[in-house]
């Protein structure tokens, strides 16, 4: 049995994550702080749907808590790291940048300290697709340098992926990055899209439109994420024997290090995005056409070759697909 420490374990995809490994036999630490970033009482249901497994606890702590963090490390023999604890959120990060500092940089700085200290097999973090910030060579691959954020949650984020580095160069931790692309699906988090459209539309109140609909997303369903992160989990990564500092690739390095894209590789229009939530709910929404937000980028869309031929897996579920089943747990939770 595997000891796993799932860090934001009452989020959107730590509690799908959570009950995934507890499927498969895996003995689970859950930690979240259960902040008011958005409804207490939806983190409080997804854990509800775990906390009563024989191999799962939960802890409720701060990530920011150096002691509290280090004693957890210490005293629960912990064998890999999923982090997915953050502050989310591009435009929140805009009007808040401290919380992204003391959560997203001091925060993670901990996790990789607690890792360091106590010989952590492996250690797999989120990142974000928002780090290609300007780029714009489509689709977006690890392959190519992100030296360009447009918000501090981006930059937060590619500030990880060098800290793990750093890491895995001086201390020979395994680490791996996993650049999420627009999740979403039943939990969901209530700050996203899909959630404010649809209860929009339900209430029949308009919808904001940002980019007057012509943003294009690789939306990514939530399943086809945890997925991408257990085969991911399961691969330690080894260093790249030809890794060249001359051409260095910043996917990989001489350390054992690597990067992934986790998206579904088909990037979608919002405005078709939003006309199939329609669809599934039968009613039309009213739209509240705006510009771009600052943070915003117009398209992402991820390469994910470097995931399907390490660990043999592709996201598919379209989004047709994705929101009806988005959209009946909606219905259910809400009833």
């Amino acid at each position: 049995m595997t000891k796993i420490l799932v860090t934001g374990a009452a989020g959107f995809i730590g509690s799908t994550l959570s009950k995934r490994l507890l499927a498969r036999g895996d003995e689970v630490i859950g930690l979240d702080n259960l902040n008011d970033y958005y409804d207490v009482n939806l983190k409080k249901a997804r854990l509800a749907q775990i906390e009563s497994h024989s191999n799962f606890e939960f802890v409720q702590l701060n990530l920011e808590d150096r002691t509290a963090v280090a004693d957890l490390f210490k005293n629960k023999k912990i064998d890999k790291v999923v982090n997915l604890a953050a502050q989310a959120g591009v435009r929140y990060s805009i009007e808040n940048p401290l919380s992204y500092i003391d959560s997203n940089i001091v925060g993670f700085t901990n996790i990789l300290e607690g890792s360091r200290h106590n010989n952590i097999k492996h250690l797999v973090y989120a990142s974000s697709s928002s780090v290609y910030g300007l780029n714009t060579t489509m689709p977006f691959s690890v392959h190519n340098n992100v030296d360009h954020p447009i918000s501090l949650y981006a930059a937060s984020k590619k500030a990880n992926e060098l800290m793990a580095h750093t890491y895995s160069h001086l201390y020979n931790i395994p680490t791996t990055g996993l650049r999420f692309f627009t999740v979403y699906g039943p939990w969901g988090r209530p700050d996203m899209a899909l959630f404010k459209f649809t209860k929009g539309i339900i209430e029949d109140t308009p919808i904001d439109v940002y980019n007057r609909g012509l943003m294009r997303r690789d939306f990514t369903y939530i399943d086809d994420i945890v997925e991408g992160v257990i085969r991911v989990l399961d691969k330690t990564p080894e260093p790249n024997p030809n890794w060249s500092g001359d051409t260095p690739d910043p996917s990989s390095s001489i350390a054992p290090y690597k990067l992934y894209n986790i998206g579904n590789n088909n990037p979608v229009e919002l405005m078709h995005y939003i006309e199939t939530l329609e669809k599934a709910l039968g009613k039309t929404a009213i739209k509240n056409l705006l510009p771009m937000q600052p943070g915003d980028v117009p398209a992402t869309y991820a390469d994910v070759a470097d995931l399907e031929t390490d660990v043999g897996f592709k996201p598919q579920t379209s989004v047709e697909e994705g929101i009806e089943n988005f959209v009946q747990w909606y219905k259910r939770y809400y009833s």
